[in-house]
């Protein structure tokens, strides 16, 4: 009978053994394929789209809305597992503004590390053509976070401008245009910032030599430049009108450049300039007062400003556009020639009827 039980008690226990050893070869396998799970989900649950997006934390820094650019954008397909991701690694406490690129594959975790971290994507910001301190707001404030009111306020304040050595008219020749990277989130103050280094960078020893050369300030230079580029719609003039320009400026005489008129008068559209024009009281009328203008007329190009400072040695002091409105120009040395060329134009007005 005690064989029996001995028996009993083995095969009991050897049964248990077999249980346990199966039990916890289950739990290994259900921890390591919930684990898996976990791991597949955390790190592969990717944004599908098929080419990178841009989505942008403003000042309001608005979870919600962002939340809302990330499913209308970035085709956010499991906005609840991205939020508990979110929330789990303190994001939304931690947001930080600027502008974000998600790409094609990014995991939900890459992204809000990226948010999280405020590792922006710089924008490239570009600029020109541009005539009056509205433009440029209107143009450089659609592309960055800071408002319109808050630069042109800035280009406005005197003190401002004389932290740059510069004034209210002339802050204008702080601009170079071209393209920047910057990022979009970056403040009004610190854009300013940027435009003065770049515009000291651009300003190197040698146009610097070429301007002393001149007899002219850099402020100065632009100022003529943004006459020249007015003046004419061929590039390759640039440097004739701007050696006619100087001329003028070296022998005392009146710019009398119609551009400034257009400018004083408020109409750059005018076809002709009338007697009118000219007796405007404005210190841009170069038809009255002597010398460059206080402030450019537009910012100038780079083009514009090194064609100044190359300009072309030539002895020309009038010119006048071509009859052909090409918008080119006929140049001349004398007063009679130029006045031939200026009833050439004044002809072919009268045919087309402009008035």
């Amino acid at each position: 009978m005690g064989d029996f039980y001995t028996f009993v008690l083995q095969f009991y226990s050897a049964n248990m053994i077999k249980r346990r050893t199966v039990f916890v070869i289950l739990l290994v396998l259900i921890i390591a394929l919930s684990g898996g799970f976990i791991y597949y989900t955390l790190h592969f649950s990717t944004f599908t789209i098929k080419k990178p997006v841009t989505v942008y934390v403003d000042e309001q820094k608005d979870y919600v809305a962002l939340l809302a650019q990330l499913r209308s954008k970035a085709q956010l397909k499991n906005p609840f597992l991205f939020d508990f991701l979110a929330r789990k690694m303190k994001y939304p406490a931690t947001m930080k503004t600027g502008k974000y690129e998600i790409r094609p594959g990014m995991s939900y975790l890459e992204a809000i590390r990226m948010l999280r971290n405020g590792q922006q994507t710089p924008i490239k910001l570009t600029f020109n053509n541009v005539r009056l301190k509205t433009d440029l707001v209107e143009r450089i404030a659609g592309q960055m976070m800071f408002s319109p009111d808050d630069l042109l306020n800035r280009l406005n304040d005197p003190a401002v401008a004389a932290s740059y050595d510069l004034d209210t008219t002339a802050i204008l020749t702080l601009f170079i245009p071209n393209t920047y990277e910057i990022y979009w989130n970056t403040s009004a103050g610190k854009f300013l910032e940027r435009m003065k280094k770049e515009h000291d960078r651009f300003w190197n020893a040698e146009r610097l030599d070429k301007a002393q050369a001149l007899h002219l300030s850099p402020v100065e230079v632009s100022i003529l430049a943004s006459i020249v580029e007015e003046e004419t719609a061929a590039r390759q003039e640039y440097p004739i009108v701007a050696g006619l320009y100087l001329n003028r400026l070296k022998k005392g005489m009146l710019l009398q450049a119609d551009p400034t008129v257009k400018f004083a008068v408020g109409d750059v559209t005018l076809k002709r300039i009338l007697n009118v024009h000219t007796q405007i009281d404005s210190p841009y009328n170069t038809y009255k007062h002597q010398g460059l203008p206080p402030g450019p007329i537009r910012i100038p190009s780079i083009p514009a400003i090194d064609a100044v400072l190359n300009y072309s040695e030539h002895n020309y002091l009038y010119m006048c556009a071509k009859e052909d409105f090409s918008g080119r120009h006929n140049f001349a040395v004398t007063l009679t020639e130029h006045n031939r060329n200026a009833e050439r134009y004044r002809e072919a007005l009268n045919r087309l009827g402009i008035r």
